[in-house]
């Protein structure tokens, strides 16, 4: 049997999103049905809108999400009817190479729902990320659904599912920020701004925002951030410098992803500082950089959704908003009904808004 829901498709190339009537299937084996109850709009959601063309299979939209389970498949454990949780886009399969060497930040066979959903002409639809949140309703796998304390607010543990874990992961398990560090952060937007958030909770005794646009140099103030760079008014490199004595960072964050301020960055360590790549480059983006600056400074790492493990990461960071220690509210900008995200979409590219976040579907 199906259901029809609402939700919003596209199929790239830059084509208007759709607001539309979609089937989805009931639970297969290991499959969840999750009613969602908030999504945040994402930069990652620009991009696919963005993408090649996709007419043969569209694409839900979505993949920040947090909701409530209506069913579940055969051999579900562990998650039942009822539960509240966030939807992840990493379900490490416990059984590839990577995941067996214990790196199930790097597992190759991310666990998703049996069976697809459907358009009501017939084409088979993706979700987003293998999640489609800006939907009433989704299918997954039951490994994508990490249950959470149940009174925490939605809208605001929603952005933990990508933003919020991409770049607090990104400060703190992949670049290990600890007290006493000074960490500079490159583009304030939600992903930078939870790099601070996380650095800032780390301990670090300086944590430097640098962003072109002065409203999110505003925003970075409230997650923590003790000095602020505006790069179109002074040379970011420099700047840090001058703030810790030409030593330079412990940990650099690019949360921007393009070849200039990746090099900016790179420029920005101290010695043995680290740099983490957590920003989405073009595919046609290259860089050149000076061998001998690779072999004598600290190490570069690339940081995908902040390397975390999302069943033991989601609860965690959950309790530090709970406990008053993360300040998630601060990433909703407003909250909306779905049939607001063409506007929501034209905010987010103004740079308006760190997060709006669908509540009403």
């Amino acid at each position: 049997m199906t259901e029809t829901v609402r939700a919003v498709i596209t199929t790239g190339g830059g084509k208007p999103i759709e607001l539309t009537e979609i089937e989805i299937p009931d639970p297969g084996p290991g499959d969840v049905l999750v009613r969602v109850v908030a999504c945040g709009l994402c930069h990652s959601d620009l991009n696919v809108i963005n993408g090649a063309p996709n007419d043969e299979t569209p694409t839900v939209l979505g993949h920040e999400a947090s909701g409530i389970v209506e069913a579940v498949g055969e051999g579900v454990t562990g998650v039942a009817p009822g539960d509240f949780g966030i939807l992840s886009w990493r379900a490490p399969c416990g059984r590839c190479r990577p995941c067996l060497r214990g790196n199930h930040d790097h597992c190759i066979s991310t666990l998703v729902a049996s069976r697809p959903s459907h358009l009501k002409d017939g084409r088979a639809l993706r979700g987003m990320l293998a999640i489609g949140g800006f939907a009433q309703k989704t299918l997954l796998s039951a490994a994508q659904f990490v249950k959470v304390d149940p009174t925490a607010r939605p809208e605001a543990v929603a952005l933990i599912g990508c933003g919020v874990m991409t770049g607090f992961g990104a400060a703190t398990i992949t670049g290990e920020a600890r007290r006493g560090d000074v960490v500079a952060v490159y583009g304030c937007g939600g992903v930078g701004d939870a790099a601070i958030a996380g650095a800032s909770l780390a301990g670090a005794r300086a944590v430097i925002a640098i962003d072109i646009q002065p409203q999110r140099l505003e925003w970075a103030k409230r997650f923590g951030a003790t000095h602020f760079v505006n790069a179109n008014d002074v040379d970011p490199v420099a700047e840090i410098n001058r703030l810790t004595d030409d030593f330079g960072a412990d940990v650099v964050v690019d949360a921007v992803g393009t070849p200039q301020v990746y090099e900016q960055a790179f420029r920005s360590r101290g010695r043995i500082g680290v740099l983490v790549h957590v920003g989405l480059p073009r595919p046609t983006d290259t860089i050149t950089l000076p061998l001998p600056e690779l072999f004598r400074r600290g190490p570069i790492k690339a940081s995908h959704y902040g390397d975390c493990l999302p069943s033991r990461d989601f609860p965690a960071l959950v309790d530090l908003y709970q406990s008053g220690k993360l300040d998630l509210d601060g990433f909703v900008s407003e909250t909306i009904p779905l049939d607001d995200l063409p506007a929501a979409l034209e905010r987010l590219q103004r740079g308006d808004v760190l997060r709006s976040v669908v509540t009403s579907f």
